[in-house]
């Protein structure tokens, strides 16, 4: 891999462009295993437990209560989505994190670096490449995760997509996934270390929520409400749910400033640290 990657950054002028960076990244993010089968537990993942999710509901629809049906009738298309997202964003987590961790770890960033010597535009040509990658796999995911939950629970809360924010919703879910990845991709780079990333990741998006939620008052409220990952999957709802403090598109933003933030701290130590 390091011999391929060396190649496609060396060109006869003995110049970088930016265009093979493009290239070397995609060689090395698709020519690894850990990648290929990453995205396709994502994608069976997510299918899985949004059909699993949905039935389970659609059975259990009598027991439960009139306020939880009102809830799922008001937006089934978070209801839908969330169910598969939930445990299959982990898969991103992870693979976000690996994607650069994983050139630590067996010592091949030395490699990149030598042959790039600019390694802010390694960064991002490694950035914006799985990006791209995940934003294609997850708004396809996204599509299908909707069609199947949708055709599940119409008997009892019927959704399509020519309804008031669903499109958004269901594209929303992909974009969801595509920062998602480049948040832990930023964490990796910054934390030089796939496991340690991996558990801060993780911690992020599992773990600081519930904590936050014991925060009394309306403190604990915005605090919770400006978490990245709690933040960014209002983009994955269709309607603004009453106790939300922020829009969808808000949350959004608040997710990609997080993600901007960590990526320049990123940045900033490629730079300042050896590799």
């Amino acid at each position: 891999m390091t011999a391929v990657t060396s190649s496609a950054l060396a060109p006869a002028d003995g110049r970088n462009s930016f265009g093979r960076l493009l290239l070397a990244e995609w060689t090395k993010i698709r020519s690894v295993r850990s990648t290929v089968w990453s995205l396709v537990l994502l994608v069976l993942l997510s299918v899985g437990f949004t059909a699993l999710f949905t039935s389970l509901t659609v059975a259990g629809w009598d027991e439960l209560e009139p306020s939880d049906q009102a809830l799922i009738a008001a937006d089934p298309t978070s209801m839908v989505l969330g169910s598969g997202f939930f445990l299959s964003q982990l898969t991103v987590c992870v693979l976000g994190v690996m994607v650069i961790g994983s050139e630590y770890s067996t010592g091949m960033i030395r490699s990149s670096l030598l042959a790039v010597p600019r390694r802010l535009s390694m960064l991002t040509a490694k950035s914006l490449v799985f990006g791209l990658l995940v934003l294609a796999l997850g708004v396809l995911v996204s599509f299908v995760s909707f069609f199947v939950g949708a055709a599940i629970i119409h008997g009892k809360a019927p959704v399509s997509l020519g309804d008031p924010g669903v499109l958004r919703a269901v594209l929303g879910g992909g974009l969801y996934l595509a920062v998602l990845g480049l948040f832990a991709l930023a964490i990796g780079s910054i934390v030089r270390h796939t496991a340690a990333g991996i558990t801060g990741v993780i911690g992020f998006v599992l773990v600081l929520a519930p904590l936050a939620q014991l925060i009394p008052g309306r403190v604990g409220d915005y605090v919770h409400a400006y978490l990245p990952s709690e933040a960014g999957h209002l983009i994955a709802q269709a309607k603004q749910a009453p106790n939300d403090l922020l829009t969808p598109w808000q949350g959004y933003g608040v997710f990609c400033v997080w993600t901007l933030a960590l990526l320049v701290v990123a940045g900033i130590l490629l730079q300042r640290r050896d590799a």
